[in-house]
């Protein structure tokens, strides 16, 4: 594993507490960090921080309640000083439906937590790093944004909606040093995969080049890079994790 200076970094990962949100965090603290989990399980959360041991905490953030997630902000602020890193790997997939048929109250809850609770955490947290003039975001979305996927149609848009929001806040704050981007992973197999089916699990396989699924390690050095001060320049664009499936 290449070595990425994040060191003094007080870094966010909501969804932290298992699949690419918990390789991101095993990630940055090897890197220096200091790490705090945003997850809905807030037991989870506490159970993952105290695995992965020192410099890291757990807490319990419902991302689609925006009271929630300013709340978790302003106490991790007053105990660290400061939030320099902010990844959105929280998310669900929803249930797979024909875009017709498709439950609207299914459709409302998927939109909440993808693009409401991505949306929440960048406005928590924006106005400390425009004040300090520092600051990482890394947006969590997905090839499914880029491309859809037939069945899912809820995710692809909320997907796709990060991806454009991703490029808006890109722009907004160019004039500091800060980076805002986004990764659009291929499937992993983390327990998302609960919440679909295996025919859908297929097809997504069958989409991929390389004919794997993404390793949670591998979108976590991604990551990391985006999150480190190295990444300077690059702002407002989206990281390809997809296996070959998307090459735009």
């Amino acid at each position: 594993m290449n070595q990425i200076d994040l060191n003094g970094r007080v870094a966010v990962v909501t969804g932290g507490a298992q699949g690419i949100g918990r390789a991101v965090v095993e990630r940055f603290v090897a890197s220096g960090a200091q790490v705090e989990i945003w997850d809905l399980d807030g037991d989870l959360a506490a159970k993952s921080a105290a695995e992965i041991g020192q410099g890291v905490t757990g807490v319990g953030v419902d991302v689609a309640d925006y009271a929630s997630v300013e709340s978790a902000a302003k106490a991790l602020e007053a105990r660290l000083g400061r939030i320099d890193i902010m990844v959105t790997s929280a998310g669900i997939a929803g249930p797979i439906h024909k875009t017709w048929e498709y439950p609207l109250d299914a459709w409302n809850k998927v939109m909440r937590v993808n693009v409401d609770g991505t949306m929440h955490c960048c406005r928590a947290v924006i106005p400390g790093m425009i004040a300090r003039n520092y600051g990482r975001l890394v947006l969590v979305a997905s090839i499914a944004g880029k491309e859809g996927n037939p069945g899912a149609s809820v995710y692809s848009a909320s997907k796709a909606a990060v991806i454009a929001l991703t490029k808006s806040l890109g722009k907004e704050v160019a004039d500091k040093d800060i980076a805002v981007n986004c990764i659009t992973p291929a499937a992993a197999k983390t327990r998302i995969f609960d919440q679909i089916t295996q025919q859908h699990i297929d097809y997504m396989l069958a989409r991929i080049p390389r004919g794997r699924f993404l390793q949670v390690e591998e979108a976590a050095a991604m990551v990391a890079f985006l999150a480190s001060a190295d990444n300077s320049f690059t702002t407002g664009s989206v990281f390809d994790l997809s296996g070959g499936r998307a090459t735009y």
